[in-house]
């Protein structure tokens, strides 16, 4: 059975994968950031997720970080192609589809944590439906 891209279901499919990732949960040792995107013009509404590393673990879940040092703010539509493929993050951001503020560098810094966690929108990709 398929789940729907940013519905409740699809956001804890990412959060357990995450919380199951012992590589993952190593780098909250290393890093240590609080990240929020936020997607408009859902189905559901605005859509808020978090990622926060730190303390010795990585967690994923609804809603904003806290602390919240990096805030994305795009619409469903790129999202859903962010998502897909059909649109590349960096080429939506250059073009003000993704809006940025925050600590520019932590990300810089947790390329690694980003690395692992593409893994695992990968691999809850294949058992999304994006409306």
């Amino acid at each position: 059975m398929n789940i729907r891209y940013l519905s409740q279901e699809w956001i804890d499919a990412i959060s357990e994968r995450v919380r199951a990732s012992e590589t993952l949960q190593s780098l909250g040792h290393k890093h240590s950031f609080g990240l929020t995107q936020v997607v408009t013009s859902t189905p559901y509404g605005e859509v808020q997720y978090h990622l926060l590393s730190g303390n010795g673990g990585i967690k994923f879940a609804g809603g904003e970080a806290s602390p919240e040092n990096v805030r994305f703010v795009q619409d469903f539509a790129t999202a859903t192609a962010v998502a897909t493929g059909k649109l590349n993050s960096q080429e939506a951001f250059i073009n003000g589809h993704i809006r940025f503020s925050g600590d520019h560098q932590c990300l810089i810094d947790a390329q690694e944590v980003f690395a692992l966690l593409d893994q695992i929108f990968t691999s809850v990709r294949e058992r999304t439906d994006y409306f």
